[in-house]
């Protein structure tokens, strides 16, 4: 009985006009439905009462996003537990993101939606007002129940494995100090960000990925041998910042140079929706492309980096090259934005006349000096004189220092002051992230431990926190959102997407429902 009761969208239309004929009124209910609980068959009895059919569509587990490991339960385990129930017709998989298509397939009489959707300005998606658009243009309406309101969310988070005690225990700390409008500040914080007037500064950088199946070693030389099974490219560095900040802030900018490689231009324009660009273009500069070589974990869907080639302006080269037309832009840009974001990858971009100018011309200065094996040891951050924020990992602040030893605590305390930094950050991999003020230090720890791919993480992490930091979002809430954005990232293979506005706002909301 269980079983007849889920059928495809498809096989449902074909019953529709039958259900017409026969004067029955259909009603959807539609969710992820992660964990029923009372609240669930409160709302489901409810909306039984509005028709006869009561149908119940489900999220498909790809198109959920609650953030990582989310839903608990897989696609089959969730529509089962709703088929099981009595007052429940029809249950449906939903494969895509929002409902729309579901509706055209059941053509509702009512759609029916818990009261926490009833005002649309507290729905995180902002979904809901199109959602009554195309229920409407199928002549149905939407209806929204009165029962009291649970979370399945909330319920994981407390008496299931779905979170890491340490991020609990954070939570709930946060919600204590805030109060149980904790997140609704959060958001109002993120949303606030939308007027930000953004300039990103930096080294553009196309990541290559490789997907490989290794085969074994060859025979002569005992060297790697492997098949190639398929090859992406990736908007990485500063594009993959822009685009992270585009999501969040309707005013973006990107400043940087390039060469006059075949189809880069082109790649990188397709890729850059909502950013203005101010690409300079030489054809003695190297576009930097980072070649790399991975195989994928079947079952665990991780994967391994065997080898990377690099594509990059020789030092020797840097020295020859005539900057001047790039120190006029910063020049004649810099000055007129919130925020400036460094974005400084050792690629050749910013030489030491560069980091004067936005260090002299810019109002707000977040500086990320990354190390890596094309700089190690050549590109530490104590380059520059002056940073509001900065965002360091463990490796970048100890080589700044030459400590091994000193606690990482003390040694961001000491960099913040060098640098006469407002707020600064160290990131410290599954160990999360401390912050620094003059007047405090906060550890938030990672939120997630499993991971896809950790390129491009930082980036994500850097993003948040630079536009935190420029409307003084206190230092605990600004670590916290930072690193929802550097966790979203690490399950995301390359820069292949960026962190969208709503999947943040829906994992922080996830995360704080304790």
């Amino acid at each position: 009985m269980t079983d007849e009761k889920i059928i495809s969208k498809e096989d449902f239309l074909q019953l529709r006009q039958k259900f017409r004929d026969e004067g029955k009124r259909v009603v959807l209910c539609h969710g992820v439905f992660d964990l029923l609980h009372y609240g669930h068959i409160e709302h489901l009895e409810e909306a039984k009462r509005q028709g006869d059919i009561l149908v119940v569509s489900v999220t498909a587990a790809k198109y959920v996003n609650k953030g990582p490991g989310r839903p608990y339960f897989d696609d089959r385990q969730r529509m089962a537990f709703l088929a099981s129930l009595e007052i429940v017709n029809y249950v449906l998989l939903s494969e895509a993101v929002t409902v729309h298509e579901i509706v055209s397939f059941v053509q509702p009489d009512v759609y029916s939606k818990g009261q926490e959707y009833a005002r649309a300005e507290d729905d995180v998606t902002g979904n809901i007002r199109e959602e009554q658009r195309v229920v409407e243009k199928y002549g149905g309406k939407i209806y929204f129940t009165q029962g009291e309101v649970h979370s399945s969310t909330k319920l994981l988070n407390n008496f299931f494995a779905a979170l890491p005690e340490n991020v609990k225990e954070t939570a709930f700390s946060l919600r204590k100090k805030y109060g149980v409008n904790a997140f609704s500040q959060i958001r109002g914080m993120i949303d606030d960000f939308s007027n930000s007037k953004v300039l990103v500064v930096g080294d553009v950088i196309i990541d290559a990925y490789v997907f490989c199946n290794v085969q074994g070693v060859t025979m002569k030389d005992a060297t790697l041998s492997a098949f190639c099974d398929s090859e992406e490219n990736y908007a990485g560095g500063s594009l993959a910042i822009a685009r992270h900040l585009a999501n969040i802030s309707q005013n973006v900018t990107l400043l940087s140079m390039m060469g006059t490689e075949d189809g880069l231009r082109v790649f990188i324009e397709e890729k850059m929706d909502g950013v203005q660009l101010e690409l300079l273009q030489n054809e003695s500069f190297v576009t930097p492309v980072k070649r790399r070589y991975l195989k994928q974990n079947p079952v665990r869907q991780e994967y391994t980096k065997l080898f990377s080639v690099n594509y990059l302006l020789k030092r020797g080269q840097r020295r020859r090259f005539d900057y001047s037309a790039f120190h006029q832009k910063l020049r004649d840009m810099t000055g007129d934005y919130d925020l400036v974001i460094v974005c400084d990858y050792g690629h050749g971009l910013l030489d030491d006349e560069g980091i004067r100018i936005l260090e002299e011309k810019a109002k707000f200065l977040a500086v990320n000096c990354q190390t890596n094996s094309s700089n190690y040891g050549t590109n530490l951050i104590t380059k520059y004189r002056r940073a509001d924020c900065f965002v360091v990992d463990e490796r970048e602040l100890r080589l700044a220092f030459g400590q091994a030893l000193t606690p990482r605590h003390r040694l961001l305390q000491e960099l913040s002051g060098k640098l006469h930094a407002r707020m600064s950050w160290a990131t410290i991999g599954a160990d999360g992230a401390i912050g620094n003020t003059t007047d405090e230090q906060v550890r938030i720890p990672a939120l997630i431990l499993r991971v896809k791919d950790t390129i491009g993480a930082g980036d994500a992490f850097y993003s948040l926190a630079a536009l935190c930091a420029s409307k003084d979002v206190p230092l605990d809430l600004a670590t916290l959102i930072a690193n929802g954005a550097g966790a979203l990232k690490t399950n995301v293979v390359g820069n292949k997407e960026a962190v969208r506005k709503v999947d943040l706002l829906k994992f922080l909301s996830t995360i704080m429902n304790v």
